[in-house]
């Protein structure tokens, strides 16, 4: 674990890579936990997190299922690479956050009880409907289901 400072220091300095997870249930909802932290704060955005140091994909993705949704390991589908950029950051110092995001799409077959409560204060779970017409949803949780917006904000083949 880095200190707090080093911490900052990385977070000012360079791009984070994480893992967001959009989660169904079995009739297609999807499930959105309230931010309690910045970036976006008190925004309702998917469950994820931050891709550690010498942690292979596979290693963080089955860290996260059982960290943020009290899952053991299942397949997820891969959803794509995303740019989000943000003008605040966790520690609430005047620098901007930008997170390279690989998305994947997995079925929620745990427990709402066990739910973490650290990252989210609350959860729900919203029709695609819902969650795109929510003007508490935050932006880069949408960019999940608006396929125009995937083509504009996925990391795609650059062309010169």
């Amino acid at each position: 674990m880095l200190s707090e400072e080093l911490f900052k220091t990385v977070v000012a300095s360079t791009p984070l890579i994480s893992i967001d997870l959009l989660v169904r249930d079995t009739q297609a909802n999807i499930l959105l936990g309230r931010r309690a932290n910045r970036p976006a704060r008190d925004f309702w955005f998917v469950p994820g997190g931050r891709v550690l140091k010498d942690e292979t994909i596979e290693q963080a993705f089955t860290r996260l299922l059982k960290a943020e949704l009290g899952m053991d390991k299942t397949s997820g589908c891969f959803k794509g690479i995303y740019q989000h950029f943000y003008e605040d950051n966790f520690f609430e110092e005047n620098f901007t956050t930008h997170y390279i995001v690989m998305a994947f799409e997995v079925i929620f077959t745990a427990d709402m009880s066990v739910l973490p409560l650290d990252q989210h204060r609350d959860y729900h779970w919203f029709s695609e409907t819902e969650l795109l017409n929510n003007d508490e949803v935050h932006i880069h949780t949408k960019w999940y289901l608006q396929s125009n917006k995937q083509a504009d904000n996925l990391i795609t083949a650059f062309q010169p």
